[in-house]
């Protein structure tokens, strides 16, 4: 008979698997957030002249401030994966959507149409004509992976912090925020996930997982040449 221990790692890695394609579609939604953002950032920073002014006032709170006030958004992206395995990335393209505060929506369209869906406790995946629901509840490191990503996408900080250590760099018109887990469970998945932006834009989204896999994405807002 199996061991009681194997036969729950053996149920975690699936539940793992997925939450790493979740927090995909849940950094990519930044997105829909950050175009706004920093439109409000440059105006604030254009009214103080002084550099070394602006740059002090850039902080996390400042950061969550400014996402705390998008209700939702769309975007186009496009996905690479970078796997040891494998000697080319993997590459993958669709569309975001983001109603605050807990639904997201990932639309991948190429190569293979998939849908992800997170809103409330479930997470929804649809592919070749099937469904599948998780209902967050019932996996306590795969919920707090998903709210703490959400947390960023609605401003707060608390709730980020539960689950991350949060460092932030650069100013207002070029910065990076990286998440680091803080709880271990989480830490043996996700090594840290390093969101760059640059003025009103998102940038870039890479996720380091703890194996040495990464993903890196691509932001383009809906309607943007």
């Amino acid at each position: 008979m199996m061991p009681i221990t194997s036969k729950v790692e053996r149920l975690r890695l699936p539940v793992l698997r997925l939450a790493l394609r979740a927090s995909a579609a849940c950094c990519l939604a930044l997105a829909c957030l950050l175009p706004l953002a920093g439109t409000a950032a440059a105006a604030t920073a254009s009214a103080v002249p002084a550099p070394a002014r602006a740059d002090a006032a850039w902080s996390v709170d400042r950061l969550m401030a400014t996402l705390a006030r998008q209700p939702a958004g769309s975007a186009r992206f496009v996905e690479k994966k970078y796997m040891a395995m494998l000697e080319r990335p993997l590459e993958s393209s669709g569309e975001l959507r983001f109603v605050a505060p807990d639904r997201l929506e990932k639309r991948t369209l190429a190569p293979k149409p998939e849908t992800l869906l997170v809103q409330g406790d479930m997470l929804t995946v649809e592919r070749a004509g099937r469904k599948t629901t998780i209902p967050l509840g019932n996996h306590p490191e795969l919920a707090g992976f998903i709210e703490s990503l959400r947390g960023t996408l609605a401003g707060n900080r608390q709730a980020l912090e539960q689950y991350y250590r949060l460092a932030l760099e650069g100013t207002a018109r070029r910065w990076t925020l990286t998440l680091t887990p803080s709880d271990s469970r989480m830490a043996a998945a996700i090594a840290n996930i390093r969101i760059d932006g640059a003025g009103e834009r998102l940038e870039r989204v890479e996720i380091r997982q703890a194996d040495g896999d990464r993903s890196v994405m691509t932001i383009v807002p809906t309607g943007a040449r």
